[in-house]
C-alpha cells in the first residue's frame, strides 16, 4: 500500500496534491468545526457545500505544488544573486528559508483566497478581523510546520502538508473553544 502511494505521488504530482489536500484539508476543517461546535457540521444541508469546500482544497493543493517548486527556485536565485544567506541545499536553514518566503509571499494570498471562497460557499460576509488572525497562523504555525515539510524529499512534501492541515484544524478548534470559555 505504501508503495502504491509513493508511486502515485511520484507519477501524478498535481493530481496527488489535489487528492491529498482536498481530502485531508477538508477533514482538518471538519475537525476544527467539530471541536468548536461540539457536534459534526458539514456546512449546511446536503453534500453540495462540503463538496465545494473539498474542490477548493483540491485546487489549493495544486497551487501548493506549483508554489513549492517556485519557491525552491526563488531561494536558489536569491542565494545566487547574493541577496540571501548562502545556505546549503537540503539543510534545515535552506528549508526554513523556503518556508519563510513561501509563507510571507504566497501565504497571505492563499489564506485570503481560501477565506473568501469559504465565505462565498457558506453565504457569509468577509470577517477581516478573523482574516488577520489567520494571517498570523502563517508565522506561528506554518513557517515552522513547512520547514519540516521542505526537509523531506519533494514527493513526500504534500503528504506531510496535508497532515499539518489536520493538526492545525485541531489546534484552531481548541483555541476557539478556549476563547469562548474566556469570554464567559
Amino acid at each position: 500500500m505504501i508503495e502504491s502511494y509513493l508511486n502515485f505521488v511520484k507519477e501524478y504530482p498535481l493530481l496527488s496534491s489535489a487528492v491529498q489536500i482536498g481530502i485531508l484539508g477538508t477533514i482538518g476543517e471538519l475537525i476544527a468545526v467539530r471541536i468548536r461546535l461540539k457536534r459534526w457540521y458539514f456546512f449546511g444541508p446536503g453534500p453540495v457545500k462540503l463538496f465545494l469546500k473539498m474542490l477548493v482544497w483540491a485546487f489549493l493543493g495544486i497551487t501548493f505544488k506549483y508554489a513549492f517548486t517556485g519557491f525552491f527556485a526563488y531561494i536558489d536565485a536569491i542565494i545566487a544573486k547574493g541577496w540571501w544567506f548562502n545556505v546549503a541545499k537540503g539543510s534545515f536553514f535552506y528549508a526554513l528559508s523556503v518556508s519563510f518566503f513561501a509563507n510571507i509571499i504566497y501565504g497571505p494570498v492563499f489564506v485570503t483566497f481560501h477565506r473568501f471562497t469559504d465565505n462565498k460557499i457558506e453565504g457569509k460576509e468577509m470577517d477581516w478581523n478573523s482574516l488577520t488572525k489567520a494571517w498570523w497562523s502563517l508565522v506561528w504555525f506554518w513557517i515552522p510546520a513547512m520547514t519540516t515539510v521542505f526537509i523531506l524529499p519533494k514527493h513526500l512534501q504534500i503528504g506531510l502538508l496535508s497532515l499539518w492541515n489536520i493538526a492545525l484544524g485541531i489546534m484552531l478548534g481548541y483555541f476557539a473553544v478556549q476563547s469562548q470559555k474566556n469570554k464567559e
